[in-house]
């Protein structure tokens, strides 16, 4: 069934590119001062020999983004995004070691779903930290998942158009060097509400939970 969504579910990708794109520009571009050698006389007559790892660089557990359209299981989506395609749609990035999104969204009957799953990579662990820190001032009301990454937030809002609800949910996870922006949300056309609070904020933390364990395991 083809239904016109409502303007705020059509422009809902707005703040996402927003956040994405701050998230960019604070993590790119030289993050940390180059080494200096402040022992010139414990190396004086040495023989040369390669230069010891710096902790920036030995604090860089992830390299590359995952493929983020496999980051999440077929399981999961079909729970979350009922009628979606698995597949799920991958958002064009000008670095993809650096950054990955995938979408998924689809209609059944009245009810709309929309799940976004991305990886942001900073060059350090403290870079992505900080970045971190900074995405959650811009969100409130939420709280602490536990046992997720090395730190990871939730917070669910509603929103109403036409008198139309639409609920979402993110949830931000930092492990180690990369960040996890997990966007979540819906809205039932036929009576006009949203899912619970519940449903939205337990549906997020899930495809979180998928994610993570596949940035952890290399996919």
């Amino acid at each position: 069934m083809s239904l016109p969504l409502p303007l705020a579910l059509t422009t809902r990708l707005a703040p996402v590119a927003v956040i994405a794109i701050a998230g960019w520009a604070l993590s790119s571009g030289p993050l940390s001062a180059a080494p200096t050698d402040n022992n010139e006389s414990a190396t004086k007559g040495a023989s040369a020999s390669p230069s010891a790892p710096s902790t920036a660089a030995a604090s860089k557990t992830f390299a590359a983004a995952p493929a983020p359209c496999t980051s999440v299981t077929a399981k999961t989506i079909k729970s979350l995004v009922p009628g979606a395609k698995t597949a799920g749609k991958e958002i064009p990035s000008t670095d993809t070691k650096a950054r990955r999104t995938c979408s998924w969204n689809a209609l059944k009957g009245y009810d709309y779903r929309w799940l976004d799953v991305s990886f942001e990579l900073s060059d350090t662990d403290a870079a992505a930290e900080k970045t971190y820190k900074e995405r959650l001032t811009e969100k409130s009301g939420g709280g602490v998942v536990p046992g997720l990454g090395d730190a990871a937030y939730s917070v669910v809002n509603l929103t109403t158009e036409d008198k139309q609800q639409t609920r979402e949910g993110v949830v931000l996870v930092r492990a180690s060097n990369a960040l996890l922006v997990i966007t979540y949300n819906g809205s039932d056309f036929e009576s006009k509400k949203a899912p619970s609070t519940d449903v939205i904020n337990k549906g997020a933390i899930k495809a979180a939970r998928d994610a993570v364990a596949a940035l952890e395991g290399g996919q």
